[in-house]
């Protein structure tokens, strides 16, 4: 089993990398478009703006293979930026658009006073539905998050978890091949390391 991590100049991906290697996963950094196909699964992980990770995605040639990758039924994971880049748009950069796999688009939190954003630090995330992801983790259980934009998914099947931040937002969703996780679980420590073994042995 090889697990791809998505080299498009937007992510912290050596963290990811030491994570999936922590629990014994074959684990490499893809550079290019062209090595995405000889991977069982992928990883997109992602760190800045929504807009200049699209761009990044473009101009590499990762969008079209991804594309590719997902069409075919492979298993696909995003992360933090990387889960809002499976959507149409976001509000962050209007206009441009988002790699689609899922409809629904990105928004800001409010801000309102007394209330810190952008949201960090460990929060709970709470399933909605079992999934092979959280295959030994606790309902609910704390992951580590850092972000000021969430998903607003359209199709309310695809959301898997929800966390609350002075609103309720969508944290996880899983949908066939795809999945994606606004916490970062190669920061999250024991459950976090758990969660990459079951996307990398389990999800299919």
């Amino acid at each position: 089993m090889k697990v791809g991590i998505i080299d498009y100049g937007m992510g912290n991906l050596r963290s990811v990398l030491t994570g999936l290697r922590r629990v014994s996963v074959d684990a490499s950094i893809i550079s290019s478009p062209d090595e995405v196909k000889n991977y069982d699964k992928i990883i997109l992980p992602g760190v800045g703006a929504f807009g200049d990770a699209m761009n990044n995605l473009k101009k590499y040639g990762f969008d079209d293979a991804l594309s590719d990758f997902v069409k075919k039924g492979r298993p696909f994971l995003g992360i933090c930026l990387g889960f809002q880049l499976l959507f149409e748009e976001s509000e962050e950069s209007a206009g441009i658009k988002g790699l689609s796999f899922f409809k629904g688009r990105v928004r800001k939190f409010p801000e309102l006073p007394d209330i810190r954003i952008p949201h960090v630090g460990w929060n709970t995330v709470n399933l909605k539905k079992e999934s092979v992801l959280f295959d030994g983790i606790e309902n609910p259980s704390y992951f580590y998050f850092v972000h000021s934009y969430y998903v607003a998914p359209e199709n309310e099947e695809i959301v898997l978890g929800e966390t609350d931040y002075f609103i309720k937002f969508v944290s996880t969703v899983e949908y066939e091949n795809i999945a994606g996780t606004q916490f970062h679980p190669e920061k999250s420590q024991v459950e976090g390391l758990k969660f990459l073994h079951n996307f990398s042995f389990k999800f299919k």
